[in-house]
């Protein structure tokens, strides 16, 4: 497996190294997608050094505000000022971490791998912390209450081959019929149609597989299953194809690929609308088995 996970032991290690910055984007979102762990979770008790990154507003600090929908992926030009407020520059080796505060309904998971998915195509050294901070209290390593460090900014070049994880409503269409791997990365109630799904209308988008964010993790936050569970989950995906993931809103479908970044596939991108896009254009192909 790729090294992209670090052990708790590794954090403490390196913990007070200048050139470490450790993101929190522990998620504890209301219905009008507000964030509240600022105050209700970082503020009560965080790793030392980390710093609150909120991604998981839905005008979070890695969003395009300006797009249509939720949780779009940042322009190069707001990503770059973004890295430049938080102290990071292109040799800067990143850590994020996260809890899931309200069990059930905050995925610590899902938004460290949206916020690592984004970054490391951008070009930032990024790792999740395994297990991500409930791991580190219960491997004895201390919480801290300070205010939050102020960092010096910097300058932050993002990669020219950035927008290769993500992927459009057009590729996501061309790809059910040219050999690409679409991943479903919902539940499976969700896939089949035997529940309300995400966006105006059930089921999954034609030719998709499934293969359920939560199936590939041992629990919240970041717990990764093995290398050898992981490569089985996804036994179904060809080993020669391009693979395409998605969810309601292109979250969850970052842990999947995350997942298959692990494995060492880099042939993997996140169709950015995901279904609150495909769903809402009546023209675009979806199969719902419930239905039958």
């Amino acid at each position: 497996m790729v090294d992209f996970l670090v052990t708790t032991d590794w954090l403490d290690e390196h913990l007070d190294e200048p050139d470490l910055r450790i993101l929190d984007v522990t998620p504890m979102l209301t219905q009008d997608r507000v964030n509240l762990a600022r105050e209700q979770s970082y503020g009560q008790g965080h790793i030392a050094h980390s710093l609150f990154f909120d991604v998981a507003s839905g005008n979070g600090v890695l969003s395009d505000p300006k797009a249509a929908l939720p949780w779009a992926w940042p322009t190069p030009e707001q990503f770059m000022k973004t890295m430049s407020e938080f102290g990071i520059a292109n040799d800067t080796r990143v850590v994020i971490v996260a809890r899931s505060p309200r069990k059930g309904i905050d995925s610590g998971t899902m938004w460290c791998t949206r916020a690592w998915w984004t970054m490391h195509h951008f070009g930032v050294d990024v790792g999740i912390l395994r297990g991500g901070i409930d791991q580190w209290l219960a491997d004895g390593y201390p919480l801290v209450t300070d205010p939050p460090e102020s960092v010096p900014r910097t300058e932050f070049i993002v990669d020219d081959n950035w927008q290769r994880g993500i992927a459009s409503k057009e590729d996501v269409l061309a790809a059910i019929d040219d050999g690409t791997c679409l991943i479903d990365s919902l539940s499976a109630s969700s896939y089949d149609g035997s529940r309300d799904g995400y966006g105006l209308r059930n089921g999954h988008i034609t030719s998709a597989i499934n293969v359920p964010f939560h199936e590939i993790i041992d629990g919240e936050t970041a717990n990764f299953k093995s290398d050898a569970e992981l490569a089985a989950a996804f036994h179904n995906a060809p080993d020669d194809s391009h693979i395409i993931t998605y969810c309601g809103a292109a979250i969850a479908a970052t842990v999947d690929a995350f997942a298959l970044k692990c494995l060492g596939r880099y042939d993997v991108s996140v169709y950015d609308g995901s279904l609150l896009e495909w769903t809402a254009d009546e023209s675009l192909p979806m199969t719902d088995p419930s239905s039958n």
